[in-house]
Formats: C-alpha cells, sequence, structure tokens
C-alpha cells in the first residue's frame, strides 16, 4: 500500500547554514560564534506566539509519525515559501497551520486531534 501523503502547512522558522562542508568544520572546531549565529537566527526568524504554534505542530507530527509508522508520511511545508503558497492556493488554505490529507481534505487551526480523525477515517477507506 502506497502511504498516505500528509502535507502540514505552517509558518516556520528561518535557519541560515553555511555549506555541508563548512558546518562540519565548524562543528568540529567549535568556532565562536556559529553557534550562537545558529541560535539567534532561529530566535529572532519568527515571532514567539508562531514559534509556540510551530513547536505544538511539531510535537504532533512528531508522534504521529511514530504511532501511524510508514502508513502516512508527513511534509511539512512553509507556508512563507514559494512552494506554501502555490500549494495554499492549490488547496484553498487561508489559515495556518493547515493539515491537507492526500490532498482531498483539509483542516485549519491548532486541534490536531481532528486532523488525527480525517487522517484515521481516510486509512479505514484505502484498502490494504
Amino acid at each position: 500500500m502506497k502511504p498516505l501523503l500528509v502535507e502540514v502547512f505552517a509558518y516556520a522558522p528561518t535557519q541560515y547554514f553555511h555549506c555541508q562542508h563548512c558546518e562540519v568544520v565548524f562543528d568540529q572546531f567549535e568556532a565562536p560564534g556559529v553557534k550562537k549565529f545558529h541560535a539567534d537566527a532561529v530566535q529572532s526568524s519568527i515571532p514567539a506566539d508562531l514559534m509556540k504554534e510551530y513547536n505544538q505542530l511539531s510535537d504532533w507530527v512528531m508522534d504521529a509519525v511514530e504511532r501511524f509508522g510508514g502508513r502516512v508520511v508527513f511534509k511539512v511545508i512553509d507556508a512563507a515559501s514559494v512552494e506554501g503558497l502555490l500549494k495554499a492556493v492549490r488547496y484553498g488554505v487561508r489559515k495556518y497551520p493547515a493539515v491537507v490529507v492526500d490532498g482531498k481534505e483539509k483542516q485549519t487551526g491548532t486541534d490536531f486531534k481532528q486532523a488525527e480523525a480525517i487522517i484515521n477515517q481516510r486509512l479505514a477507506t484505502v484498502p490494504a
């Protein structure tokens, strides 16, 4: 059975990194200021209320991944990205966070139990 795709739209914190090779070197030498730069970039990239909302969403997604195993694949999409904008228009998403199940059903807001009910319902109707 093909896994069920659940796309999650939210405003996400932006992180700035150097190239992968530089990051490895910086991590090995614990370059002064690099870790502080990353922490400051995350803290200043999104307002506190949106960060709290994003953390709740992140906790729900990680928990749901464990419970659903390989039956469900989650894709978290930054609402402020080009992909986020295009898919929001495609699915008619106007409020965030939003969960779109299998490209068909959507749920907006932080009531993730409601989103989970949609996922369970969709899994029940898909033949194993």
